[in-house]
């Protein structure tokens, strides 16, 4: 799955006054009942149901029923259109997560099998470099979660930030992985399964060589299942590291 958008790549300020609602809105819409959230949440649905590649102004006018030119009294363009997708799929319900304040953990194993989902829901978000992200208030909603649930951890302000960060580069990176999988296989119409079973006969001779002792000796149901558990035990690895590092700034913290 390869990057096709990259975020905050239109007019920066006209995407932050249309996500903060700081700019003019129209009197009135060509058509009754046409607002810019109708027109965001059409340009999702047309990300989710046909691919990136498939969102134009032009496509989303007509799911909506109206000219494509009516849509540019709303927003400028494509990629300001995008910046408004983004956060509006970036919705975030505080009540479906723990309290932040009853520890770091609990708060951040609830984020990621969210984030985990939200990729499943919207794949589309994987071609997005959000390298420079335009952050509306749903981002901000859960950015501020996070920043809450690090509080009391030993962290300074710096690291929890990196934290987030490489946090999120393993959600995305995982998720990439599972969705590529997928994708593959519709692509293709060659299951996983098939896939490899038509590399074993080469692979077999390849392990009774002697050239690769320590593949040889895996146990034959080494690379069988779902990617489930490759998630929880990277997640796992993942906040055992961060928990390790938070150790240690308390124990920096408390000494004389």
């Amino acid at each position: 799955m390869t990057t096709t958008e990259h975020s905050g790549s239109g007019d920066v300020s006209r995407s932050l006054e249309l996500l903060w609602g700081l700019g003019d809105r129209p009197s009135r819409g060509p058509k009754p009942g046409l607002t810019l959230d109708r027109i965001v949440t059409t340009a999702v649905a047309v990300a989710d149901a046909d691919g990136l590649g498939a969102l134009s102004m032009r496509r989303v006018a007509t799911d909506l029923g109206v000219g494509t030119m009516s849509l540019y009294r709303y927003v400028p363009g494509k990629a300001e259109l995008l910046d408004l997708m983004l956060d509006k799929v970036a919705e975030f319900d505080a009540d479906a997560h723990p309290d932040p304040a009853a520890g770091w953990r609990p708060a951040m194993e609830a984020l990621a099998h969210a984030s985990r989902r939200q990729y499943h829901r919207h794949p589309w978000l994987l071609q997005v470099d959000q390298a420079r992200p335009l952050l509306g208030p749903n981002a901000l909603d859960s950015l501020e979660y996070s920043v809450r649930a690090l509080a009391g951890t030993g962290l300074t302000d710096r690291e929890k930030i990196h934290v987030l960060v490489s946090f999120g580069g393993f959600l995305a990176g995982i998720s990439r992985t599972e969705l590529n999988s997928t994708l593959a296989e519709k692509r293709t119409g060659i299951s996983d399964a098939d896939f490899w079973q038509s590399q074993e006969p080469v692979l077999s001779k390849a392990m009774l060589s002697g050239r690769y002792p320590a593949l040889a000796a895996l146990d034959e149901n080494t690379f069988a299942g779902d990617d489930s558990p490759v998630f929880e035990l990277g997640l796992s690895a993942l906040l055992d590291g961060f928990a390790a590092l938070i150790a240690a700034r308390t124990a920096r913290t408390d000494a004389p």
